[in-house]
């Protein structure tokens, strides 16, 4: 991969983690290759059914690497975009475990995510406008169908910095964990969504993530496109079988 993302994998769960503690991991191009080749492998491999995203060193990211944006330095990759991440999530569901700062790009890196765990010592924010810029990496678009609208406003407008309890208290985090257990409980909660069918948690993402574009009269025919071919896997019958037999199921993804 690269020198500034490792990849661990386990238990059907790929652990992506931005290693550049002495730049608060910000994003540069390299790094978002980095990333957006590992949101590839996530999506690509049958053997993996989630994946967590971190950070190295006690901060998550601190956004664009400002040094090599100077030097000319664009940190977007293809159709993925910002980080590799921010204009086309994977589509098997990512956990953000957030420990320290999560600013501008580094806030959208994680609002890409479904899940968010967050350590006490996290800070979220978007202050973009402090510097008279516009968070363009999806921050705005996603900040305000996670919060209440007048929440993502203040936030947004004044650029303010939101402690992990508010923002837990906001719904936006879903779990609150004590500072260093961030990625051991997202690590936790991916495999507990691992131990599913990898065909029904790929699906269910694909329904919540694009329902709320479908037009009303037309959700349960759209939702059936997506559903049917899970109901008449093999996965679906070993579901069955294995809650007949009393058993773990074994999956083969077909």
């Amino acid at each position: 991969m690269s020198a500034t993302v490792r990849l661990d994998r386990t238990d059907g769960v790929l652990i992506v983690t931005i290693d550049r503690p002495d730049a608060r991991n910000a994003i540069d191009t390299a790094t978002a290759q980095a990333i957006a080749d590992a949101m590839d492998l996530l999506d690509d491999s049958a053997d993996l059914v989630a994946g967590v995203l971190t950070g190295a060193g006690g901060t998550f990211c601190a956004g664009m690497d400002l040094k090599a944006f100077l030097a000319g330095e664009r940190p977007s990759i293809g159709d993925r975009g910002f980080a590799g991440i921010v204009e086309r999530p994977p589509a098997k569901p990512l956990i953000a475990a957030v420990e320290g700062y999560a600013l501008a790009g580094g806030f959208e890196i994680v609002l890409a995510c479904d899940l968010i765990v967050a350590a006490e010592n996290a800070t979220f924010g978007l202050p973009e406008v402090r510097r008279g810029l516009v968070a363009g990496g999806g921050g705005l678009m996603r900040l305000s169908e996670r919060v209440p609208y007048h929440l993502a406003m203040r936030w947004a407008l004044t650029g303010a910095h939101v402690p992990a309890a508010g923002a837990h208290a906001a719904g936006l985090v879903a779990e609150l964990v004590p500072a260093g257990t961030a990625l051991d409980v997202a690590l936790d909660l991916a495999r507990e969504i691992a131990a599913n069918g990898p065909l029904a948690v790929r699906a269910t993402k694909q329904v919540i993530t694009s329902a709320r574009d479908w037009p009303t009269a037309e959700q349960f025919v759209r939702q059936r496109e997506i559903t049917e071919p899970v109901r008449s896997s093999a996965d679906a019958r070993e579901g069955a079988a294995a809650f007949a037999e009393k058993r773990r199921p074994v999956w083969r993804g077909v």
